[in-house]
């Protein structure tokens, strides 16, 4: 081979790293992280990903193989929209499929290590989980306003925090009022929508207590005020079992609760009580 046919075979190798350079910590490089993870999912095709070595693959709480994950099902994705979380190099992005033949809800999580994708979590829900209806998702996150706070009227990464931690806090203690409600607040929990439009909506009905909110893992964008936790619907018990795997996403105004997004893996016929995480997990 002779140098111009080798110069060639190092060009065309370069091509992917050039690629994935554009994946990392800064906010455009989470978007592409993001965007990427969007084509894969769309195609059923991790081929396009910066992977790292070692990569971590997580559904529901459960490391596997990617290779045997949903990541690999093609989907035509209706909407997505991601939260980009500089301090911590991760990204969460919303994913909703209405597709009769399989619809899906989808929230996934990836952290990013020098330009490559380090982690992937996804917890997802479908036909027959935790009040699923992928139509009236998509019809009630379409609606609401998830765009770009002003610089000087964002809230701080603390106040996200504390904001999401107090709503879960609430299950367990009852304490609704240490809880910074927003109106109008609407909650879209797996398809179930509270909230009919009229300024007075609140984001406490149905909100029941007795209930341990564990496990809780955060990702913060504080440039469109939402914070989502990663986390589990009951703590477990003696019995074995760690609750039911959810997330709940919200967006924050003003120091206030606006929108809540939940979405639990839990089969609603294994629903046993109250407390969502007692029942059997699938």
């Amino acid at each position: 081979m002779n140098r111009f046919q080798w110069m060639a075979v190092a060009g065309a190798l370069l091509v992917p790293v050039a690629g994935y350079a554009q994946v990392s910590c800064t906010r455009e490089g989470l978007k592409a992280a993001t965007d990427l993870y969007v084509a894969a999912q769309t195609k059923g095709d991790t081929a396009g990903l910066p992977l790292a070595m070692g990569l971590g693959y997580v559904e529901n709480f459960k490391p596997m193989a990617i290779n045997e994950g949903l990541i690999k099902k093609a989907m035509k994705i209706d909407r997505h929209s991601s939260l980009l979380d500089t301090s911590t190099c991760q990204t969460f992005t919303e994913v909703i499929v209405t597709d009769k033949t399989a619809p899906h809800v989808l929230g996934t999580r990836m952290r990013i290590n020098h330009g490559l994708i380090a982690e992937i979590e996804m917890l997802w829900t479908t036909t027959g989980y935790w009040l699923f209806n992928a139509d009236n998702y998509l019809k009630y996150a379409a609606a609401e306003d998830w765009g770009t706070i002003p610089a000087a009227k964002r809230d701080t990464r603390a106040t996200l925090e504390s904001a999401a931690g107090a709503y879960l806090d609430a299950f367990l203690e009852g304490k609704m009022d240490l809880v910074p409600w927003g109106f109008p607040c609407n909650r879209t929990e797996g398809g179930m929508h509270t909230g009919t439009g009229v300024a007075t909506d609140s984001c406490q009905v149905g909100v029941p207590s007795g209930v341990n909110i564990a496990n809780r893992h955060f990702v913060v964008d504080e440039t469109i005020g939402a914070v989502v936790v990663f986390c589990t619907f009951g703590a477990g018990g003696p019995n074995g079992g760690s609750g039911a795997p959810d997330t709940h996403l919200f967006r924050v105004e003003n120091g206030k609760l606006r929108f809540v997004h939940t979405l639990t893996h839990l089969l609603q016929a294994n629903f046993s009580g109250q407390a969502k995480g007692k029942a059997k997990q699938e």
